[in-house]
C-alpha cells in the first residue's frame, strides 16, 4: 500500500480521497489554488501545497506544479478525484512516465474511451450493444452524409468524438436540416475539443440514462456493483441519482454486468469506472465509458456496502480485487441530490459566505461536502458545494428519508437548489419512477 499520495482536486470530493487514505493509513498531501486555502480537506490533510492562483488553467489543470508538489513531498501516487484532469490521457502519462502511479485507468485506456468513435469500435468488440449507426467519422461528403442518416433513420444525432458533459452534439429531425447541423457542431467540437472529428447515431426519444459501476485490477480480475438511474437530468447535467435502477430486473442486471466486466478484461481496463447506457423499450445501447470514480459512487457504495475509494486505491498499489462477483450483494435503495450553489430556479451561480449551515442526519442518511459556517464558496469554479444521500429499505422509504433530510438542512447566505430538490422528491411522476431523460428539462418548461 501506498505511504503518501496526493490529491490533486477540490471539494468534496477531495474530503472523501482523504478520509479513505486516513482508513488506509496513508498520508494525504492537498494541493489546492490561491482560492482554496480554507478548503476542509486542505486543514485536514497531513501537508498542504498551493500550485497557483485561483483559475484552474493555473492551478488544477497545472500538470506541471502538481507533478512537482508530488516530487517535493515525496508522494508516490496522485489521485485525480473527478473533473479536471481525471480523464486527461496525458496526465496520466506524464504521472507515470514521473515515477508515480496514477490512480485511475492506463493512458492508452482513456485515450481509446475518450475518442467516442473508437470507444464504440472497443464496445462492439467487447459485445457490448451500441447505439444505432456505424460508428464511423463524418466526411465533407454531403451526399454520403445525408445517405448514412437516411440509413440509421430520423431523427438522428450528430455528436462530437471528443466531446462530453453534453456539449457537442446537435438533434436533427430532417434531412433538410442536416447538413447545417454538421457544419456548426464541427465548429462547436473544433472550439471546445480542438478536434472536429464527428459521428452520427439514431436519437433515442424515450430514453432513460442508465450506468453500471465496474472496477478491475491488474491480476486479470473485474466486478460490476449493479446499476445507477441517472435520468433526472438538466441539460446533460445529473441532478438526482438513484440506485439500483427503477424497473431494471435482475437478469438484467446480472447479464448487462457480465457484460460490462468482460468488457472491461478486454481493453485491459484498471481501477473505478462506469459504462453510461441509454435504456429503452428494455434495451440498453452504450454511449460512452468514464474512467473515473463519479460523483454518484455513494448511491452504490450504500446499496452495496463496498467503498469504491478505497477499492481505487487498494487497486492502484497493486493488489487484487478484495471481493469476488459472488460476494457482492444488494440491499435497499439509495438516492443522491446534488447540491449547488445556484438559483433554484434560473440556475445561475450563487457565490459568497456561508452564515449558517446545519447538516441533516438520521438513520440511512449520508452527506458529502466540504462546507462549513464561514465557508466561501468560490465563484472559480463548478458550483457543486455536496451531495445529500438517502437509504432506505425500499425506494419509499428512501424518498421519505431525503424529503425529511432536504427540510432538515439549512445552507444560509447563498442560494441553493434545495428547493428544486424538495420539488423532485414530492413529485408524482418522479415517485412512480422510469421517467427519461427528458422528463426534468420539460417538468421545468426548459425543452425546446
Amino acid at each position: 500500500m501506498f505511504d503518501k499520495i496526493v490529491i490533486a482536486n477540490r471539494g468534496e470530493i477531495a474530503l472523501r480521497i482523504l478520509r479513505a487514505c486516513r482508513e488506509l493509513g496513508i498520508k494525504t498531501v492537498a494541493v489546492h489554488s490561491d482560492a482554496d486555502r480554507d478548503l476542509k480537506h486542505v486543514r485536514l490533510a497531513d501537508e498542504a501545497v498551493c500550485i497557483g492562483p485561483a483559475s484552474s488553467l493555473e492551478s488544477y489543470l497545472n500538470i506541471p506544479a502538481i507533478i512537482s508538489a508530488a516530487e517535493v513531498t515525496d508522494a508516490e501516487a496522485i489521485h485525480p478525484g473527478y473533473g479536471f484532469l481525471s480523464e486527461n490521457a496525458d496526465f496520466s502519462e506524464k504521472v507515470s512516465l514521473s515515477g508515480f502511479a496514477f490512480i485511475g485507468p492506463k493512458a492508452e485506456t482513456i485515450r481509446m474511451m475518450g475518442d467516442k468513435i473508437s470507444a464504440k469500435k472497443a464496445m462492439l468488440a467487447a459485445g457490448i450493444p451500441c447505439v444505432p449507426g456505424n460508428g464511423e467519422a463524418l466526411t465533407d461528403d454531403n451526399k454520403a452524409n445525408i445517405k448514412m442518416a437516411q440509413e440509421i433513420g430520423y431523427p438522428i444525432i450528430v455528436k462530437a468524438s471528443g466531446g462530453g458533459g453534453g456539449r457537442g452534439m446537435r438533434v436533427v429531425h430532417t434531412e433538410a436540416a442536416l447538413v447545417n447541423a454538421i457544419s456548426l457542431t464541427k465548429a462547436e467540437a473544433a472550439a471546445a475539443f480542438n478536434n472536429d472529428v464527428l459521428y452520427m447515431e439514431k436519437f433515442l426519444e424515450d430514453p432513460r440514462h442508465i450506468e453500471f459501476q465496474v472496477l478491475a485490477d491488474s491480476h486479470g480480475n473485474a466486478i460490476h456493483l449493479g446499476e445507477r438511474d441517472c435520468s433526472m437530468q438538466r441539460r446533460h447535467q445529473k441532478v438526482v441519482e438513484e440506485a439500483p435502477a427503477p424497473g431494471i430486473t435482475d437478469k438484467e442486471r446480472s447479464d448487462m454486468g457480465e457484460l460490462c466486466t468482460k468488457a472491461c478484461k478486454d481493453i485491459g481496463y484498471l481501477g473505478a469506472g462506469t459504462f453510461e447506457f441509454l435504456y429503452e423499450k428494455g434495451e440498453f445501447f452504450f454511449i460512452e465509458m468514464n474512467t473515473r470514480v463519479q460523483v454518484e459512487h455513494p448511491v452504490t457504495e450504500m446499496i452495496t456496502g463496498f467503498d469504491i475509494v478505497k477499492e481505487q486505491l487498494r487497486i492502484a498499489s497493486g493488489e487484487p480485487l478484495s471481493k469476488t462477483q459472488e460476494e457482492i450483494v444488494f440491499s435497499g435503495h439509495a438516492i443522491e441530490c446534488r447540491l449547488n450553489a445556484e438559483d433554484a430556479k434560473t440556475f445561475m451561480p450563487s457565490p459568497g459566505t456561508i452564515d449558517q449551515f446545519h447538516m441533516p442526519g438520521g438513520p440511512g442518511i449520508r452527506c458529502e461536502t466540504h462546507i462549513y459556517n464561514g465557508y466561501k464558496v468560490p465563484p472559480y469554479y463548478d458550483s457543486m458545494i455536496g451531495k445529500l444521500i438517502a437509504h432506505g429499505e425500499d425506494r419509499a422509504s428512501s424518498i421519505a428519508r431525503m424529503q425529511t433530510a432536504l427540510h432538515e438542512m439549512v445552507i444560509d447566505g447563498i442560494k441553493t437548489n434545495i428547493p428544486l430538490q424538495v420539488d423532485i422528491m414530492a413529485d408524482s411522476a418522479f415517485q412512480s419512477g422510469q421517467q427519461n431523460i427528458h422528463y426534468l428539462e420539460k417538468k421545468l418548461g426548459l425543452s425546446k
